[in-house]
């Protein structure tokens, strides 16, 4: 049987999307992209489904794309000596960002409950969602700088309308953590609440209100929302996509990688 990395519940008109990863563990592969494109179309088909939360199904929403996954990825890669590589690279990034797209791009309202760790992909995740909120604990982080990779999911393309410019700067630049409490101050999130189990009834409720209107307006208001932020989003993904799969197979990402699994602080070097 093929494990399942994403659990689907229904409650009246709200649908709740709990993120299960890999082996249990909140992490993004392969098969979770695939998996994430599937749910959500298939949800935004069902005339049933008004509102959809999206949250972790343990203590943490997602620590991002599963790196182990990813270095076994980007070996063969990294060695390609013609096009044929950056070709697949960039199909690749294309499609995960696809992935994310239909997330962004549903009719159905979305509210992500974020708690525990949200990094990387799990911030590209959230901030594909409409409204966000999060428990005291939770804690977010564009950590790519860190780990060698220009974020290329979707935060730095759609965090600029919900942050701004310049805390969506420092956060990529830096890859620092926040914690809820500043994460609410910018406007990442919404409302903040004392625990997991809180935050979650909370998106709920809020999904529930949501629903309760009429699901023509509600898909009228997101196409209003979406008609100019839409085009620019996806000209950013595509530039990122091509950036990536020109420069991303890099000294640096190497390093990164070795760090990741030697548990050291990287040493980069700009090559």
């Amino acid at each position: 049987m093929t494990e399942k990395r994403f659990t689907v519940t229904h409650d009246g008109h709200v649908a709740t999307v709990e993120l299960a990863g890999s082996g249990g563990k909140a992490v993004m592969d392969e098969a979770f992209f695939v998996e994430l494109e599937e749910t959500f179309t298939s949800l935004d088909a069902d005339p049933e489904v008004r509102a959809i939360v999206v949250t972790g199904s343990g203590a943490h929403f997602s620590f991002g794309l599963d790196l182990q996954e990813a270095a076994r990825t980007f070996v063969p890669l990294r060695t390609a000596t013609d096009a044929g590589g950056r070709q697949h690279l960039l199909a690749l990034i294309r499609r995960w960002q696809g992935a994310l797209d239909a997330v962004a791009n549903t009719r159905t309202p979305t509210v992500a409950a974020v708690t525990g760790w949200c990094i990387g992909g799990g911030v590209d995740l959230a901030v594909a969602c409409d409204v966000r909120v999060a428990s005291a604990d939770a804690v977010f982080s564009v950590r790519e700088a860190k780990v060698g990779i220009v974020a290329d999911l979707g935060s730095l393309q759609r965090l600029v309308g919900v942050i701004g410019d310049g805390h969506l700067r420092e956060l990529a630049l830096t890859g620092d953590d926040i914690d809820a409490e500043r994460a609410a101050a910018i406007g990442l999130v919404n409302h903040v609440h004392p625990d997991a189990a809180a935050a979650r009834t909370a998106a709920r409720e809020l999904a529930g209100r949501i629903a309760a209107n009429s699901p023509l307006v509600l898909h009228g208001i997101k196409d209003v929302l979406d008609v100019e932020r839409g085009p620019r989003v996806e000209a950013g993904l595509r530039y990122t996509a091509v950036w990536n799969a020109a420069f991303l197979l890099s000294n640096d990402l190497d390093e990164a990688m070795s760090s990741f699994a030697e548990k050291r602080p990287p040493e980069f070097t700009g090559r």
